[in-house]
C-alpha cells in the first residue's frame, strides 16, 4: 500500500512540474491497437453523447417535479420532512468522493481487476433493474393494451408484535412494504433482459440503457434543499474534479478500470465496425446528474414563481450545453482528458445567479427552499384550535373580576340598610 501511495504522490509532482512540448507531426499515435477514429466518426460519437447527457437531465428534471409534490403532500399528512441534501452533506460529498476514488484506485492496484469487476458488476446488475424498472414504467404501462388487466399486489414483511401481545401493537415494524402491478411486473422482466444482456456480454448499448436509467432517477430523486447547498456542491466538485483529473492519473485509471455502468459511451468508429465496435468516447454520469439535480432545483423554483416561463431553467439547460461542448472542444484540441465540471460548474452556476441579477430575483432565488422550515397542516390547525381556546379563557378570566366587585358592592349595601 505504501508503494502505491509514493506512486500517486510522484504522479502529482510530474503532473504539476511537467511541461507541455509539441513538434512538426500533429498525427495521432495508436499505440493500442484500436481502429483510428475518422473526423465524422468522432463527430457523431461526440454528438450523440451531448444528446445522452441533456436527455436524462431533462426528462428527470420534469418527474423532479412530480415527486416533489408526492414529497410534500406526503409531509402534509404525516409530518415527516423527506430526506434532501442539506448544507453540512454537501460539505462532506467531495470528501466522501475522494476516499472512494482513491480506495478503488488502490484497489484496482493491489488486487485483481477482474476479481474486483466481478462484484462491482453483480451490485451494478441488482442496481440497474432496479433503476431501469422505474424508469420505463410509465412507458410500458402507455403501451400495455386495456385488456391486460392490471392487477395490484402488495408486498409485506413485517417484523413484531411480539408473542402474546397485541396484533394492533404500534411496535410492529415494516421491513418491507412494496405495492405493485402486473405492469410492473412487465417492466421488471423487460429490465431483467437487459440487465443480463450486459451482465453477459458488457455491450456498449446495454451499458447505456443502465447509465442513462441511473441518470434519470438520480436527477428525479436526489434533492438538493436549496441554491445555497447546491453552490456548496457545485464548487466543492469543481475543485475535487479538476485534482483528480489534472493532478493525478487516479480519476483516468479507475474510469478506464471500473466495468460498471457508471459511464455512457458511443464508439467512434461506428462507422467502420458497426456494433462491434471498440474505440469509444466516454462520459461519467457524474457530469450528468450533478449539474442535473442542480438545474432540477431550478426548474422547481420557477414553478415557486408561478409565471407562465421557465426561464432559470431553459437558461441554465443551454448553459449545461454550451459548457459541455467547450469540453469536447478543449479535449480535442489538447488531446487530453478533460474534468467537464471544470467548465460545466461556472456555467450551471453563473447563468441564473446572472440572471436573477438582471431580473431582480436575486432574494427569492437565494431564499427558496424546496421543504421549507415549517409544520404540517395538521399540526397547525391544532394549534390554532389551541390558541383559540386559550384566548377564549383568558378573556373570561379577565371579564370575572368586575362581576365579582359588583358582588361586593351589593353586600355592602345590605350591611349599610
Amino acid at each position: 500500500m505504501a508503494e502505491v501511495v509514493e506512486e500517486v504522490i510522484a504522479q502529482i509532482q510530474e503532473n504539476l512540474t511537467a511541461t507541455v512540448t509539441t513538434d512538426g507531426d500533429s498525427s495521432p499515435t495508436n499505440s493500442t491497437g484500436r481502429t483510428p477514429s475518422t473526423p465524422e466518426g468522432m463527430a457523431l460519437a461526440y454528438g450523440t453523447l451531448v444528446v445522452m447527457a441533456l436527455l436524462p437531465i431533462f426528462f428527470g428534471s420534469m418527474r423532479s417535479v412530480k415527486h416533489h409534490k408526492e414529497q410534500s403532500t406526503a409531509f402534509a399528512k404525516t409530518g415527516e420532512k423527506p430526506d434532501t441534501m442539506s448544507s453540512k452533506d454537501a460539505m462532506m460529498f467531495p470528501i466522501m468522493a475522494s476516499c472512494a476514488l482513491f480506495g478503488l484506485y488502490m484497489f484496482f492496484k493491489i488486487f485483481s481487476k477482474e476479481n474486483i469487476n466481478y462484484l462491482l458488476t453483480g451490485y451494478f446488475f441488482f442496481l440497474g433493474v432496479m433503476a431501469l424498472s422505474h424508469l420505463l414504467s410509465p412507458v410500458i404501462s402507455s403501451l400495455i393494451p386495456a385488456s391486460i388487466p392490471k392487477i395490484p399486489y402488495h408486498l409485506s414483511f413485517v417484523q413484531g408484535p411480539p408473542e402474546g401481545g397485541d396484533k394492533k401493537s404500534k411496535e410492529k415494524k415494516y421491513l418491507i412494504d412494496y405495492r405493485f402491478t402486473t405492469h410492473d411486473v412487465v417492466c421488471f422482466i423487460v429490465a431483467l433482459v437487459i440487465s443480463v444482456w450486459y451482465l453477459i456480454q458488457k455491450h456498449w448499448i446495454a451499458n447505456n440503457l443502465l447509465g442513462l436509467s441511473f441518470a434519470v432517477n438520480g436527477v428525479e430523486l436526489l434533492h438538493l434543499n436549496n441554491i445555497a447547498t447546491g453552490c456548496i456542491l457545485l464548487c466543492g466538485l469543481f475543485v475535487y474534479d479538476i485534482f483528480w483529473v489534472f493532478g493525478t492519473n487516479v480519476m483516468v485509471t479507475v474510469a478506464k478500470s471500473f466495468e460498471a455502468p457508471i459511464k455512457i459511451v458511443f464508439p467512434q468508429d461506428l462507422m467502420t465496425n458497426g456494433l462491434s465496435a471498440s474505440n469509444f468516447a466516454v462520459l461519467g454520469l457524474g457530469d450528468i446528474v450533478i449539474p442535473g439535480i442542480f438545474i432540477a432545483l431550478l426548474l422547481r423554483f420557477d414553478n415557486s414563481l408561478k409565471r407562465k416561463s421557465k426561464t432559470y431553467f431553459y437558461a441554465t439547460f443551454i448553459a449545461y450545453f454550451l459548457g459541455l461542448l467547450a469540453t469536447i472542444f478543449v479535449m480535442h484540441v489538447f488531446k487530453h482528458a478533460q474534468p467537464a465540471l471544470l467548465y460545466l460548474v461556472p456555467a450551471c452556476l453563473g447563468t441564473p445567479l446572472l440572471l436573477a441579477v438582471i431580473k431582480g430575483d436575486l432574494k427569492k432565488l437565494l431564499a427558496y427552499e424546496d421543504h421549507p422550515e415549517e409544520k404540517p397542516k395538521a399540526v397547525k390547525n391544532t394549534n390554532e384550535k389551541a390558541t383559540k381556546s386559550k384566548n377564549t379563557a383568558e378573556g373570561e378570566e379577565k371579564s370575572t373580576p368586575p362581576a365579582k366587585k359588583e358582588t361586593k358592592g351589593k353586600k355592602e349595601a345590605k350591611k349599610a340598610k
